[in-house]
């Protein structure tokens, strides 16, 4: 793994690899987009000087390895993507063709949990949406029709609303949707039921650690049977825990109960469970409450010796979960496995909230170092509060250790990630996503102007659009309000835009431009452009490189 010169760019540190997490660069420009509403002096900058130093690609669909161009991208494949340089088959597309095949139903992982079906329930933990980021309905309802044909005799199903991947207020249809859907299984005796829930960002959903007390609500309600709010019908839950403006992300745990107050689907020995998510990050820490005998992120009360499977495996590294329905995707020979066996040394810095992206899925689904002794990964705890109320997040103090790894002289390589674009997106306000933008956009001034000073070189780009539309709108473009009361309609989930990429500092020669044959360039087609940044060609295996 022999990484050669490049014959015009010169190996000068530092090299730069800034990403703009939820930054897209949206075809509409209106006040609906927070990116074109910001004052933002820095990308303006960059991008006024032409295709020769900035250009989009594309971050979304088949560019990232999901099924289709309908599909949203996000930061996990999108940084799968940028550290390894090629187009890997993702989750929801490795779940379909499992689906397709039928081999998810003869796999390791089935045979596992299938003993389960005669005698005992099968659980399936899910975020209830159609959002294709974290979870699909279909692929639910596909592993559901799988296992009562397989002789399931009694089903509990434990949704956790969306709201965020997909448009608010619409957990009402799915959740219609799904309890039609396990009343059809009883011709087949099946008993199956919604057993408890919650919202995605108040329930079992957290990742990177930020807030455990998610998980543990989330593990009272599945696991105990316990929640403060108790209902008999599951839609009916949703619309009462939904009355008071709650939107669907922040639904509060409730448990169904039968007519004598006792909960319908309690976690027990020799049940199955299954998380049917098929993305990582905010499934990693229920998984570990289930996996884990050793445990004390919190008080599980009760610890029942379950099956437990998860639609993928989360952590190849620590092989969690043991058990799963679909193998993951290979992503071998990354970039950062390419640079440390070529000994070249590398800082990788985010906050909480981001801080998995820019090395866990950098890194191809690969926790730890290559190279201890070449890699410095630091991590900047996010706020625990909802992020339109800080929308500043730790910028600044990313942007801080990245000019002291930038001064330090110790670095081939310092990447950064900043996650307000994305975070305060997810909120929907409109204000706070501005603000978020216009504090990157300054922070973003401040390394490049390091770099300048530094006599280096850098490439500025993002992993897929959010803060780029903050409405929902109707197939003409206009924005949507409610029809009650007028008000606009908050997107609150990634968009299909394309991101910028841009790249300059002193030591690159002028004669380097971005290339004119590459218009359907994706995330993909940035590693080796960043590998050629620092001066060495990239491995042949992966996407062509931006510039000529």
């Amino acid at each position: 793994m022999e990484l050669r010169a490049h014959g015009t760019i010169p190996r000068k540190k530092p090299v730069l690899v800034c990403v703009l997490d939820g930054w897209g660069e949206n075809a509409i420009e209106d006040e609906h987009n927070a990116v074109h509403v910001a004052k933002t002096p820095t990308m303006d900058g960059l991008k006024a000087r032409g295709p020769s130093r900035y250009r989009t690609v594309k971050a979304h669909g088949t560019a990232v390895g999901l099924p289709t161009d309908a599909d949203m991208g996000n930061s996990e494949v999108g940084h799968n993507a940028l550290g390894a340089g090629k187009v890997i088959a993702q989750g929801a597309s490795l779940v379909d063709i499992a689906l397709e095949t039928k081999n998810a139903f003869s796999d390791a992982g089935w045979s596992y949990i299938k003993p389960a079906f005669a005698n005992n329930t099968l659980h399936i933990i899910a975020l209830l949406s159609d959002g294709g980021v974290h979870s699909r309905t279909d692929q639910i309802f596909g592993m559901m029709r799988g296992a009562v044909a397989d002789g399931c005799k009694r089903l509990r199903v434990h949704p956790l609303t969306d709201g965020r991947d997909v448009a608010d207020g619409t957990c009402h249809e799915y959740m219609e949707k799904l309890v039609a859907e396990l009343d059809s299984y009883a011709a087949q005796g099946c008993d199956a039921k919604v057993a408890s829930g919650g919202g995605r960002m108040a329930v079992t959903m957290d990742r990177y650690e930020a807030d455990w007390a998610m998980v543990e609500r989330g593990w009272r309600a599945h696991v105990l049977g316990d929640a403060p709010n108790k209902f008999t019908c599951p839609k009916e839950a949703l619309k009462e825990l939904k009355k008071d403006g709650t939107t669907d992300q922040y639904i509060a745990p409730f448990v169904i109960v039968d007519e004598a107050g006792k909960a319908v689907g309690t976690i027990e020995d020799d049940d199955a469970v299954v998380i049917g998510n098929f993305r990582a990050d905010r499934v990693v820490e229920i998984s570990k409450a289930f996996e884990y005998v050793d445990f004390n992120e919190f008080d599980r009360v009760r610890f029942p010796k379950t099956k437990f499977v998860g639609l993928m495996q989360y952590d190849g590294d620590l092989k969690l979960p043991a058990n799963y329905l679909v193998p993951p995707p290979l992503i071998e020979r990354t970039s950062g496995e390419w640079l440390a066996k070529n000994g070249l040394k590398t800082f990788a810095c985010s906050e909480t909230q981001k801080f998995g992206h820019v090395t866990f899925f950098w890194n191809g689904n690969r926790s730890g170092y290559f190279n201890e002794a070449l890699e410095t990964y630091v991590e900047i705890p996010s706020d625990n509060v909802p992020f339109n109320q800080a929308p500043l997040m730790k910028a600044r103090e990313i942007t801080a250790a990245g000019k002291e790894a930038l001064l330090s002289g110790k670095y081939d390589v310092v990447r950064v990630n900043y996650a307000n674009p994305d975070m305060v997106g997810h909120t929907g306000d409109m204000k706070a996503t501005v603000a978020a933008c216009e504090e990157c956009d300054a922070c973003v001034k401040e390394l490049l102007d390091l770099v300048e000073e530094l006599g280096g070189m850098f490439l500025v780009t993002a992993d897929h659009g959010n803060a780029d539309d903050m409405v929902q709108r109707d197939k003409k473009g206009n924005a949507l309000t409610d029809k009650a009361t007028g008000a606009l309609l908050p997107l609150t989930s990634h968009t299909l835009a394309p991101v910028p990429v841009a790249i300059g500092g002193p030591a690159l020669p002028e004669s380097v431009k971005f290339r004119d044959d590459l218009p359907d360039a994706g995330l993909a087609n940035v590693t080796a452009t960043y590998i050629n940044l620092m001066g060495f060609q990239a491995p042949a295996e992966m996407e062509p490189s931006l510039i000529a």
